[in-house]
């Protein structure tokens, strides 16, 4: 038998006097360890059970706003969203001026004024009446809303989560939704000048786009943005080094080009932009839901940090 010192408290020399039976498992110990996991076990059922719900109910509610914001007008039907002008220029920079006409994800109008750096002759154009521009990055950021609002619906008030992987596994599965929509809107899409010269946005206008004229819509966080290039064309026999641009968002003057056995080189960039603010609404929503599922996790941690529970 193992010498035992006389100031250890009872349950710990009782341990020692009898090594084959844990401290764990004396009689004391045991209840109070069985009533703690008890609490926890009811608290966390409740989790599982009701707030869980309760969550997943207000994620549907901030997602359901984001969504009717994104609402794509269709022909002959009324649409839930008004169409909205907005002004883009400033009196500072007088070189382009638009109105742009925004429909949910569209552009369904544009009327535009740009004054000719080197003659200041000014050139209006505009949309034809047959045509409407989706905004690509507001078509993928409702995509993904919509995604993740079917995940949200897939668990009804009658599932029971079983466990909190399984909770984890869910909300994993919306946050990773949510991040993309709102990367769409943050990130606007790089392009190449030979791809935006022969885009489909190049034959919106009427009357056409002269060819030393480019244009670019795209969303910035929660800002329409309008950049319009002027450019002139590289003699063949130049000495000047050419070389091609890369992809980027925004190109600046210098940047050069070759399409249709045709040099180019920007010799003049204007961008000019304005706030939507149902888009700032917008990304507000993903940030309020975002929280919402890490605080849920959160919770599912800290009970998961008293025992293991089963794997999902």
């Amino acid at each position: 038998m193992p010498a035992v010192a006389p100031g250890l408290p009872a349950a710990e020399r009782a341990a020692m006097l009898n090594p084959q039976r844990s401290v764990s498992e004396l009689p004391k110990m045991s209840a109070a360890s069985q009533v703690e996991r008890a609490v926890l076990e009811e608290e966390f059922n409740w989790l599982l059970k009701d707030e869980v719900h309760a969550v997943l109910k207000q994620l549907q509610d901030v997602l359901k706003e984001a969504s009717r914001r994104f609402c794509m007008p269709n022909p002959g039907l009324e649409s839930p969203l008004k169409p909205e002008n907005f002004i883009l220029g400033s009196s500072t920079m007088d070189q382009v001026k638009g109105v742009l006409t925004l429909q949910g994800e569209a552009l369904t109008q544009a009327d535009i004024n740009l004054k000719v750096a080197k003659s200041s002759q000014v050139l209006h154009f505009q949309f034809r009446e047959d045509k409407q521009w989706k905004l690509q990055q507001i078509q993928d950021a409702r995509n993904h809303v919509n995604q993740a609002l079917q995940l949200l619906s897939s668990r009804d008030e009658s599932y029971r989560f079983k466990t909190g992987a399984e909770v984890n596994k869910l909300m994993d599965a919306v946050m990773l939704q949510l991040t993309r929509a709102r990367n769409r809107l943050t990130t606007p899409a790089s392009m190449t000048l030979p791809e935006l010269a022969t885009s489909g946005l190049m034959k919106m206008f009427s009357p056409p786009m002269p060819g030393d004229v480019m244009i670019n819509f795209y969303i910035n966080l929660s800002k329409l943005c309008l950049t319009v290039y002027q450019l002139h064309v590289l003699p063949p026999n130049t000495t000047k080094n050419f070389r091609p641009a890369g992809s980027s968002v925004l190109h600046n003057p210098g940047a050069m080009f070759e399409l249709n056995s045709n040099r180019f080189e920007v010799s003049h960039v204007h961008k000019v932009e304005c706030v939507v603010p149902w888009l700032n609404d917008t990304l507000v929503f993903f940030t309020i839901s975002l929280q919402l599922c890490q605080q849920l996790k959160d919770k599912i941690s800290v009970f998961s940090s008293f025992w293991n529970y089963r794997p999902f």
